[in-house]
């Protein structure tokens, strides 16, 4: 990974992580669960949400040792369903501001990148490519957060459409979740990262042109 390269996997990270967790709070707090507020998470400070290890220590780790998918995660907003006013569907939709969130921010950075390149700005190139990797980890930080292993977004969607008996048992899932996430990366990581070439090649046209 060149210095341009990490230069934008660092950007498109904190502000992909930054965003998402934002937007969780934000959306929780607009269906009328004040915690992430009251805990003063609403905001979009670094500081607030920064994950000293699943920020910062981690994908530098990975990099580090060139894993194949690299990824990380910022402190988890506090989110309490019993204040929400239908709590399965608006846990439903909290869920889904963060993945939603990060595929917005990917195609912002595409767009600009598009711009910057429609102008011809000089040393554009090196630009472009630290944009595109920006916009590449926040399609990852969606499709990621996506798959239903529990803590991620994924598991709550899901278990929104699971039938009330099989709940409680997919949650108690939460206790092995990171064991099976790292192993999926560490197993699977190649083959997981191909799922992505349709985004990021639609993702690079429009940054480097048709």
């Amino acid at each position: 990974m060149s210095e341009t390269q990490t230069a934008g996997f660092i950007i498109g990270l904190i502000v992909g992580v930054i965003l998402h967790e934002y937007m969780h709070g934000r959306v929780a707090d607009i269906l009328g669960d004040h915690t992430a507020r009251n805990a003063g998470r609403l905001t979009l400070n670094p500081i607030a949400h920064i994950d000293p290890f699943g920020s910062i220590l981690l994908p530098l780790v990975l990099i580090v040792l060139r894993s194949p998918f690299i990824f990380g995660y910022a402190k988890p907003v506090p989110v309490n369903p019993f204040f929400l006013r239908k709590p399965e569907r608006d846990m439903l939709l909290v869920s889904l501001a963060g993945p939603v969130t990060n595929v917005g921010v990917a195609f912002i950075f595409a767009l600009v990148g598009m711009v910057f390149r429609l102008f011809g700005l000089e040393g554009a190139g090196s630009l472009l490519e630290l944009i595109f990797c920006a916009a590449q980890v926040n399609i990852v930080l969606a499709i990621f957060n996506l798959i239903p292993i529990p803590p991620l977004d994924g598991s709550h969607i899901l278990e929104y459409f699971l039938p009330e008996r099989m709940k409680e048992m997919y949650r108690s899932m939460g206790a092995f979740g990171f064991i099976i996430i790292f192993v999926l990366i560490w197993g699977l990581g190649d083959y997981i990262f191909k799922l992505f070439d349709p985004i990021f090649n639609f993702l690079g046209k429009i940054i480097f042109g048709f």
